[in-house]
């Protein structure tokens, strides 16, 4: 059995990022593992019309590979897988991935201080260290609708976009309308023949200042880097202030609902289709969303915005409550992605036979989002309560590297079998966090994809970014319990 000092799982920003890390450290025993077959993981998937990031270009990238060309201030699809794939160039991490390598799951062995993964159709592989770099963002979330399977039309979710079904000229439903959706649907919407969109909750939706960067822009940059500094360092506070509202006091939040209805107001005249539009729930309570062509695609003659509940799919299109059947050719659903519980997915077993899905279903907690107790040697990207609401998860990308590099480091260079964090530690960092969140404005009514099903929030990060940023610059070794190798007693590091 092959056996390494570290396997990352996934090629994404987290998988690239910790990566970076491990080589920037000296350490090249490891490998990274990707079901695909190629690199970039959520920007490779997601290819439907229009797939753009939310957050500006120039922030959207490594602080340690700063990219001063980009071709507008929010960058497409396309440019960031290209981006993604010239950092793994850069940094010589090609050949330390392996793709088409899906991992199945993990176990924990506490004697050895190794974790065995098993990679399906393949041998498993050892390791000292074990890093889930595969994100919240790679299981789409389908419509738990009745009759979804009698569909005679075609189906699919934006995440896998089928680009060799013809839109054009065909009567296509889309079902949701949040980040993937509003991109999307004014992209197709002047080819095919009807469009019915069904909106269940109305959006938050402000204009988005897109628009492309001039080239010599882009040279200054480039030229200048402090200048590409200063710029990067203006976004990301302007952005952090927003936090203000969202984690301080959401009342500051008023000002800027006025400003956002008034948009409404000047972008949609008729007054019916306004009121479908308004949302009825506090500001970035659910996610804010950007678009300056969404609202004029909906006032097309051929779109129509569908607020019925859905009842049922049947063969010929979708039923609604109010006994109304709306034929379809095609059904597109931009309902996101399994956020929640994206980590029940794969079975990974740690001490004592705890799977980590039972740690994550009974909130048993975790520490930073990186590590969980029981679980050692093991380190969570994108893990709970790291995701962000207003500014680039990047930011917390490069955090949790660091600090799962250090951690690593330290296993190493010391030779220990494992270092779990320890559970008092875990316990009160957790119910801090969970205090905090009651006075977020994501705890202020309403219920979004930010939450479980019984309302629990383990996905938002309830304070600034520098703050996760200060508390993860340093390995605190005192949080941790340390074992040594060939010995069953634990030491204090």
């Amino acid at each position: 059995m092959e056996e390494l000092s570290v396997l990352i799982v996934g090629s994404g920003f987290s998988g690239i990022a910790m990566g970076a890390a491990l080589r920037r450290a000296g350490i090249e025993s490891f490998a990274i593992l990707e079901k695909a077959g190629d690199l970039g993981g959520t920007w490779r998937d997601n290819t439907y019309p229009g797939a753009a990031c939310d957050v500006p270009s120039h922030l959207y990238c490594f602080s340690f590979e700063p990219k001063p060309d980009w071709s507008r201030s929010f960058s497409p699809q396309r440019e960031i897988w290209e981006y993604l794939r010239h950092c793994a160039v850069k940094y010589d991490l090609l050949r330390h991935m392996r793709f088409h390598q899906k991992v199945t799951g993990a176990e924990f062995d506490e004697a050895s201080g190794r974790w065995t993964v098993h990679v399906e159709g393949a041998e498993p592989l050892r390791a000292r260290a074990l890093v889930l770099g595969n994100g919240a963002l790679h299981v789409p979330a389908l419509p738990d609708i009745p009759g979804r399977e009698s569909f005679e039309g075609r189906m699919f979710h934006s995440a896998e976009w089928d680009h060799d079904f013809a839109l054009a000229g065909k009567r296509v439903a889309v079902i949701g309308t949040g980040a993937s959706a509003i991109q999307f649907v004014p992209e197709i919407a002047p080819e095919v023949e009807n469009l019915q969109v069904f909106q269940r909750t109305a959006p938050w939706i402000a204009p988005k200042p897109d628009h492309a960067i001039a080239p010599w822009r882009q040279r200054l940059f480039g030229w200048l880097r402090p200048a590409h500094w200063l710029h990067r360092a203006w976004l990301y506070w302007a952005l952090e202030a927003r936090a203000l509202g969202f984690v301080v006091d959401p009342r500051l939040l008023k000002l800027l609902e006025r400003l956002l209805r008034r948009y409404l107001v000047a972008e949609v005249r008729d007054r019916e289709l306004r009121r479908k539009l308004t949302p009825s729930y506090t500001l970035g309570c659910k996610r804010v969303l950007l678009s300056n062509d969404y609202y004029a695609a909906l006032q097309r003659p051929n779109v129509e915005l569908v607020t019925a509940p859905i009842e049922r799919i049947t063969p010929k299109g979708i039923q609604t409550r109010d006994g109304v059947e709306h034929p379809a050719d095609a059904i597109i659903c931009g309902t996101g992605f399994m956020v929640a519980d994206y980590l029940f997915h794969l079975p990974i077993v740690g001490r004592g036979g705890r799977r980590l899905e039972e740690a994550m279903r009974e909130r048993a907690g975790h520490y930073l989002g990186v590590t969980v107790h029981g679980f050692p040697n093991l380190f969570l990207m994108m893990g709970p309560n790291t995701g962000l609401g207003h500014n680039s998860m990047i930011f917390m990308i490069e955090a949790q590297a660091r600090l799962a590099q250090k951690t690593i480091q330290a296993l190493l260079a010391r030779d220990l079998a494992f270092l779990d964090v320890r559970e008092p530690v875990q316990r009160e960092f957790t119910a801090r966090v969970q205090e905090r969140m009651q006075r977020a404005v994501w705890s202020s009514g309403c219920h979004s994809w930010y939450m479980d099903a019984d309302g629990y929030n383990g996905t938002l990060w309830p304070f600034f970014t520098f703050q996760y940023w200060w508390r993860t610059r340093r390995l605190a070794l005192r949080d941790f319990e340390a074992a040594a190798r060939n010995s069953a007693a634990d030491t204090n590091a």
